[in-house]
């Protein structure tokens, strides 16, 4: 019966080949590979503080690909319909998103699967850069450690139930899948706060 020390010795074995996929992992997705980097962190089998470096580095270079992504696009494939839904699906999770867009591309960082396209979509927009910046900083110096910080609490839950690899990893998928489901449910109450918001004026 394996353990999770097999884990453990597996990423220390390949460190280095760890954080760059990290590294990259943010530029394309983001929470599963920082609560991932939690879980190992927490672990034993990451550096905490060099993981924590590889994700602000991947945001930040996500950060800025995406919005260099947008303004391309822009010149390119201006009008094209994806941009249609682009347009749809930003502003109907940020109807306010032209009026505010720092709190709304602070707030996006927040609601998985909604960062990436608010920070193409800033691009498209031609969002003033420096509130862009600023915005998407701000955000990331508080989501990295908190999603950092869930990482630890579920590897911390798994643990207390179970250190063979096959029932801590179900756990740690169960608590996953309880975390995005929790983060729909608050980010519709927020598009229901909006809305609201917006029909008030």
């Amino acid at each position: 019966m394996h353990t999770v020390n097999l884990l453990i010795r597996l990423v220390e074995h390949h460190q280095i080949l760890a954080y760059g996929v990290i590294y990259f992992g943010l530029i394309f997705e983001g929470e599963f590979f920082v609560i991932s980097t939690g879980i190992l962190a927490h672990l034993g089998a990451l550096n905490f503080w060099f993981a924590l470096l590889f994700i602000l580095l991947g945001a930040l270079s996500k950060t800025l690909i995406g919005y260099a992504f947008g303004e391309f696009l822009y010149k390119k494939f201006n009008y094209h319909r994806v941009f249609k839904y682009l347009h749809r699906r930003v502003y109907n999770v940020l109807p306010k998103f032209k009026e505010r867009p720092f709190w709304s591309i602070f707030i996006s960082q927040f609601i998985i699967g909604t960062n990436y396209i608010v920070i193409i979509f800033s691009g498209y927009e031609k969002i003033d850069y420096k509130k862009y910046l600023q915005a998407e900083l701000y955000s990331i110096a508080i989501w990295a450690p908190f999603l950092l910080s869930v990482g630890y609490f579920f590897s911390y839950t798994a643990l207390h139930i179970s250190r063979e690899i096959w029932k801590f990893s179900l756990i740690v998928l169960i608590l996953f899948i309880i975390f995005i489901l929790f983060d729909k449910l608050v980010s519709s109450i927020y598009e229901m706060f909006e809305e609201f918001y917006d029909k008030s004026e």
